[in-house]
């Protein structure tokens, strides 16, 4: 496993739309595992292959409670994270969804920004596991959202375009103005 480095916007290739996966090899679960400590080490509840420049329809979710970094911590020293643990997701499709709710969002991608975005409440998807096994994964709330999230990523859509006009065009001005335009640029960690 290596940890590899996270995009940032405006950097062009998180707005290409992701091939699929054709074979689970050797090479797709390495780029899994290390999409997984990514993640984890960016402190992240997703990532998508899109994220790390891999031009894979592939992404890791995990909203488990993980011990927090330090400023984060609640009186119980977890932060409020629900889910069933590491989940690879190899061509991730949504084939229902329902309900609708408003919550805040953020991004490896775009650090240091949030703003609340308008997503399905439950969501049903489709994806292969690193077995090849079709799986089908019921999820609302968190998890339904970051599911959403990432698989905007491997289509090249970004939470700041679900905004309205207004607010997305002010949010796209500060990130450029913190970190220029389309370029490729790194998260630092």
């Amino acid at each position: 496993m290596a940890f590899r480095k996270i995009l940032i916007y405006p950097d062009p290739f998180l707005r290409k739309k992701c091939a699929p996966v054709e074979e689970i090899d050797e090479e797709v679960l390495g780029i899994l595992d290390d999409m997984a400590e990514t993640m984890y080490e960016a402190r992240g509840v997703g990532l998508a292959a899109s994220q790390i420049g891999v031009d894979k329809r592939l992404v890791v979710v995990d909203t488990s409670p993980r011990k927090p970094a330090e400023g984060e911590e609640d009186e119980e020293g977890e932060i409020e994270y629900e889910g069933p643990g590491l989940l690879e997701l190899i061509n991730p499709e949504i084939i229902t969804s329902e309900g609708e709710i408003i919550a805040e969002e953020a991004c490896l991608s775009i650090p240091g920004f949030t703003s609340d975005v308008k997503r399905k409440k439950k969501v049903v998807i489709e994806a292969y596991n690193r077995e090849g096994d079709l799986m089908e994964i019921e999820s609302e709330d968190l998890l339904a959202r970051v599911f959403q999230h990432e698989i905007d990523h491997l289509n090249g859509v970004l939470f700041i375009d679900r905004l309205a006009r207004l607010k997305r065009e002010l949010i796209k001005r500060k990130i450029e103005k913190e970190f220029g335009k389309e370029e490729k640029r790194y998260a630092v960690l």
